[in-house]
C-alpha cells in the first residue's frame, strides 16, 4: 500500500472535513466528511469553484489567497454557510495557506457545530417516538376487541328487526365500527414481514415520481438529482416506495395550501459515510432527500412530527410520516427533517453493507 493511499485512508476516517483549494479557489481534494458536508461526491467536487457550492459565507475565501506567510493558520468559530442548493449549515473553520511542489493552496478544515448534541437529541427523540408508537399500538389492540363485538352484535340485531328505520340505525353502527377499525389498522401500520432484496433505489424513486405525475390535482414541479454511483440497496421495494411516497405527498399537501408559491420538489440521492443511526455507526449509507420550497414546518411541531396523529395540514390524518418512519425503521434506517421558511428537507438514511455490495 502506497503512502498516498495510507494518507487518503487516514483523511477519509477523520470526523473533520478536509478540503484543498488551488489558487483559483477550485476544489482539488475533499475527504469523506467534507463530501458529506457539501452533499456531493468527490467526482462532483473536483475542480469545482468553491463559490459554485457555497453561495454565501461569513468567510471570504478569496482574501486568504493573499496570505504573505505560508503556513499561517486562520480560525473562526460558528461560521455560517449558505449553499447554492438552499441548505444552511454552521461549522468551525480553520484555513492554512500551504505550498507544495511550488503550488500555493488553501487547506480548509471544517468541524460541524454541536454534532454530538444533535446525536444525543436524535436518540432522545427516537426513544420518545418509539414509546409513543408502543402506546398507540397497545391502545389500538384494546379498541379493536370491543369494536368487533359491537359490530357483531349490530349485525345480529339487524336480522331480528323488522322496521326499516331501526335497521338503518344498526347499519350506521356497523359502518362506523368499520371506519374505526380501518383507522386503528392504519395506526398499527403495516403488519407484513419485509421482503428484502437488492434493488436500485432510483428505480423505486422513479415509481414514486410516476405515481405523483398521475395526480392532476397539483402543478408542483418535481426534479431529480441522482448520484448514479450508489450501489444496489437491500430493501423491501414496496415498503420503500410507500415510505417515500408518503413524504412526497406530505410536501405536496404543504405546497397545495399555499398556491401563491410556485411549488417545487427536488429528490436528491447521495452516498453518506460514517452515519450514526440510533446509536450505531454505519460506514456507508444511501441518502435520499425530498426537498420542497414550501412555508416550512411550524417550530412547535418539528420535535413531534413523526408521532401518530400529529399534523399541521387542514385535511391531514397525521399518519403518513409516522408510517414512513416505521417502514424505514424496518430497514435499520432513519428519517431526519430540517425546516425553515422556503425550504423543508426530509432525509432518509439507508445503511449499505459491504457484503451486500459484493453480491
Amino acid at each position: 500500500m502506497s503512502e498516498f493511499t495510507i494518507s487518503e485512508n487516514l483523511l477519509d476516517n477523520l470526523s473533520t472535513g478536509i478540503i484543498l483549494l488551488d489558487y483559483k479557489l477550485r476544489i482539488q481534494y475533499a475527504n469523506h466528511t467534507a463530501q458529506a458536508f457539501f452533499e456531493r461526491s468527490l467526482n462532483l467536487l473536483i475542480n469545482s469553484p468553491i463559490h459554485q457550492i457555497v453561495a454565501t459565507s461569513s468567510l471570504d475565501f478569496a482574501r486568504f489567497k493573499n496570505f504573505t506567510q505560508y503556513g499561517e493558520v486562520f480560525s473562526d468559530s460558528e461560521v455560517q454557510f449558505k449553499f447554492t442548493d438552499g441548505r444552511y449549515s454552521q461549522a468551525d473553520v480553520s484555513i492554512t495557506n500551504i505550498a507544495e511542489n511550488g503550488k500555493y493552496q488553501l487547506l480548509i478544515e471544517i468541524r460541524l457545530v454541536e454534532q454530538q448534541k444533535k446525536i444525543s437529541q436524535e436518540n432522545h427523540q427516537w426513544a420518545q417516538q418509539r414509546a409513543a408508537r408502543e402506546l398507540v399500538r397497545g391502545l389500538a389492540h384494546e379498541i379493536k376487541n370491543p369494536l368487533g363485538g359491537i359490530r357483531g352484535a349490530a349485525q345480529l340485531l339487524s336480522k331480528q328487526l323488522v322496521s326499516a328505520d331501526l335497521i338503518e340505525f344498526t347499519s350506521i353502527i356497523i359502518d362506523q365500527s368499520d371506519r374505526l377499525t380501518n383507522l386503528v389498522d392504519r395506526l398499527l401500520g403495516p403488519n407484513l414481514r419485509p421482503n428484502f432484496e437488492s434493488h436500485n433505489i432510483h428505480k423505486v424513486l422513479e415509481k414514486v415520481c410516476a405515481l405523483v405525475d398521475l395526480d392532476l390535482s397539483h402543478n408542483v414541479a418535481i426534479t431529480r438529482d441522482y448520484d448514479p454511483s450508489i450501489p444496489d440497496v437491500y430493501i423491501d421495494q414496496d415498503m420503500m416506495q410507500q415510505a417515500t411516497l408518503n413524504i412526497v405527498r406530505n410536501s405536496l399537501q404543504a405546497l397545495s395550501e399555499h398556491p401563491e408559491i410556485p411549488g417545487k420538489i427536488r429528490i436528491v440521492t447521495r452516498i453518506e459515510r460514517q452515519v450514526i443511526v440510533h446509536g450505531a455507526c454505519f460506514p456507508l449509507c444511501a441518502k435520499i432527500q425530498v426537498i420542497d420550497n414550501g412555508p416550512g414546518i411550524p417550530t412547535e411541531l418539528q420535535n413531534t412530527l413523526f408521532y401518530p396523529m400529529v399534523t399541521s395540514k387542514k385535511d391531514g390524518s397525521g399518519l403518513g410520516l409516522s408510517i414512513s418512519q416505521t417502514l424505514i425503521g424496518h430497514h435499520r434506517g432513519k428519517i431526519e427533517v430540517e425546516s425553515w421558511q422556503g425550504r423543508t428537507a426530509f432525509t432518509i438514511y439507508l445503511p449499505i453493507d459491504k457484503k451486500e455490495i459484493q453480491k
